[in-house]
């Protein structure tokens, strides 16, 4: 559009030649993009002709190009009060946008609505994003009379510098920081440790990840073990840039490896996302296949360690327009992401969307304003607690460029609650670290929350669960019984994290398990689904050791008649026994016992006491 046309209305020569001369000296200086030089010569052109109309449209294209949105407003303007030859429909467009990008939404949406009745051309483009600009200042006008508590706090020194720092993410247990710096025109992590309330400097995460390419747009796993991020034209890329992964080992990250031809595309690929769980990633792509020019797409994991084809997100994220920097928040139901398609301050906004019973994600909610405004708001991520949103941003009390900030998180968009378990385990006998699998299963919608080993060289896990629900908890070691837990987490729990420090016993006769996660209705002997994950443990660690010979024991409290909780018990241990059975392990390696309230492990005066009398267990009797 800076440049004349010909052919159009606005072939209009000045009459005064000074000012058609610098006019035409302009169009050699925009055709070589000096827009600087461009616009001396154009001022000079309006100054020596005030009625040269199509001047003053060029000189505002070129400020609202520079970004430059009161000077384009004022030239617009100076431009549609001409009227000596017709105003194209255009300039009330154009005009629109400058105001659109300095928050003057009322005037804007009226300048848009002009170009919608002027304009009779035949291309749709513009007058169909007019349409989406219209419901831009509609909503804006309505947002800022009912602004969001907003007050941004810089992270420090510690993070920040004089370079560019952006896109935060962080752990679960809030502890570790992982964010880009842009340093030289280079981009590598950087990573921040909190202690005592306060993060200490930032050093490079690991040479392992960062190289001489550039590395950026990461997602951590909630505990801290895998690292998804985009890697741009590196050797073994399928693309402009490409997602990659790398597990941490110890105190350091192993070799990254490409996510593969299934995942990446020859298009670009980059902003991974991955849900708590693991089995799911998010991303940005502008791949053929989407619904605009840049979408957000997921790849799940299947059983056998392998990324899906990936799917768009479809109408219920995806616009015509662009979706990016996908953040799932670890109570694996709410998407944070940014758009320009829906409708918000006008240019990139941020949303949020709550996953639906049925598994998809409802319509998009902007976040508010002033959060949003009318410049670019995108890279949100959400603290653990829900209470905090960290971004980048251009702040008055910057360290230099972009610096990463946090900020009360508005009630309507906080996230579901949750907590977690982070705990060590370690071999009850030597007190050593162990490399055990750790897995923990939601009991009410049988989704697997957490399902990974412990790091060998510190024994940790860290494994996320959303309150609300309850949860069975299993801990197993090669040539070790497992361990057996559950955590019944209601909305009335405070989220505090359970700290557990777990001793595996190696398999020997006369170890015993508490097996926690059988569940049995009151006075009844009927195995109930919720036990499913448990018996597949037993199950395995059986057809794991075939050497292995169990007892399987039932317990009740004393409430009732003895001879009916001996006889309640005994049956308790047989439905085991059968589970067992049926599912092809020798029966001469089984035997089951009843024992009613004969043998308490606590007192009997109190329901919780009660309630860990009544129990199911096993005991090796050879190996």
């Amino acid at each position: 559009m800076l440049l004349l046309n010909k052919g159009s209305v606005w072939a209009q020569e000045s009459i005064v030649k000074k000012a058609q001369q610098n006019f035409e000296y302009a169009q050699k200086l925009l055709l070589s993009k000096d827009y600087d030089g461009a616009v001396k010569l154009l001022e000079d052109a309006v100054e020596a002709d005030p009625s040269f109309q199509y001047a003053f449209v060029q000189l505002a294209d070129v400020y609202k190009l520079k970004r430059s949105f009161e000077k384009a407003k004022f030239n617009y303007s100076k431009a549609i009060g001409i009227q000596t030859t017709p105003i194209a429909p255009r300039v009330y467009y154009s005009l629109g946008e400058a105001e659109l990008n300095s928050g003057q939404y009322a005037s804007a949406g009226k300048h848009f609505t002009l170009f919608k009745e002027t304009y009779k051309g035949k291309d749709q483009e513009m007058p169909l994003k007019a349409n989406k600009y219209i419901k831009d200042c509609d909503f804006a006008v309505v947002a800022i009379k009912k602004p969001e508590k907003y007050d941004p706090v810089n992270l420090g020194g510690a993070i920040n510098t004089k370079d560019r720092e952006y896109l935060p993410t962080l752990t679960a247990d809030g502890s570790t920081l992982i964010f880009s710096r842009t340093v030289d025109g280079n981009e590598d992590f950087y990573v921040s440790h909190k202690v005592n309330k306060e993060w200490k400097n930032a050093i490079p995460l690991s040479t392992q990840i960062n190289t001489r390419f550039n590395e950026g747009a990461q997602s951590i796993s909630p505990d801290g073990m895998y690292l998804f991020f985009t890697g741009c034209n590196r050797p073994d890329g399928f693309g402009s840039c490409d997602l990659y992964v790398s597990h941490k080992s110890g105190n350091d990250w192993d070799t990254p490896f490409n996510l593969g031809a299934v995942v990446n595309s020859s298009s670009w690929d980059s902003q991974p996302a991955i849900t708590p769980d693991g089995n799911t990633l998010y991303f940005v792509s502008n791949r053929p296949g989407g619904m605009g020019g840049y979408d957000i797409w997921k790849t799940t994991l299947n059983g056998e360690g392998e990324w899906s084809k990936p799917e768009n997100l479809g109408p219920q994220i995806n616009t015509i327009y662009d979706e990016n920097t996908p953040f799932v928040h670890p109570d694996g139901k709410t998407l944070y992401f940014s758009s320009n398609g829906w409708p918000g301050m006008g240019s990139m906004d941020i949303f949020y969307s709550r996953a639906q019973s049925d598994g998809k994600w409802g319509k998009p909610v902007n976040i508010g304003y002033p959060i949003n405004t009318f410049n670019e708001e995108t890279g949100l991520m959400v603290s653990p607690d829900g209470t905090e949103g960290y971004f980048s941003s251009i702040l008055k009390d910057g360290f230099g460029d972009m610096d990463i900030y946090k900020f009360k998180l508005p009630e309507t968009a906080k996230p579901l609650p949750i907590t977690y378990v982070k705990g060590i385990v370690r071999d009850k006998q030597t007190r050593e670290f162990l490399e055990a699998k750790v897995q923990v299963v939601n009991l009410k919608t049988k989704e697997t929350k957490f399902n990974d080993f412990t790091s060998k060289a510190n024994g940790e896990f860290l494994a996320v669960m959303p309150l609300g629900s309850t949860y069975a908890f299993n801990a197993a070691a090669d040539g070790y019984l497992f361990y057996s837990d559950n955590f019944e987490l209601n909305q009335a729990k405070t989220g505090q994290p359970y700290l557990l420090e777990i001793y595996l016993e190696k398999l020997k006769p006369g170890a015993n398990v508490v097996l926690k996660n059988i569940f049995f209705d009151t006075n009844k002997f009927e195995l109930l689904t919720p036990s499913i994950t448990e018996l597949i443990n037993l199950l395995q660690l059986l057809q794991i050791n075939k050497a292995v010979s169990i007892e399987i024991q039932g317990y009740t409290d004393n409430e009732g008649n003895a001879e009916a909780n001996q006889k309640l018990s005994l049956e308790r241990a047989k439905a085991v026994y059968n589970y067992l059975i049926v599912n092809k392990v020798n029966p001469e390696r089984l035997t089951f016992k009843g024992f009613g309230a004969t043998k308490p492990i606590a007192a009997n005066d109190t329901a919780a006491g009660r309630q860990q009398n009544r129990r199911t267990s096993f005991i090796i009797t050879a190996i």
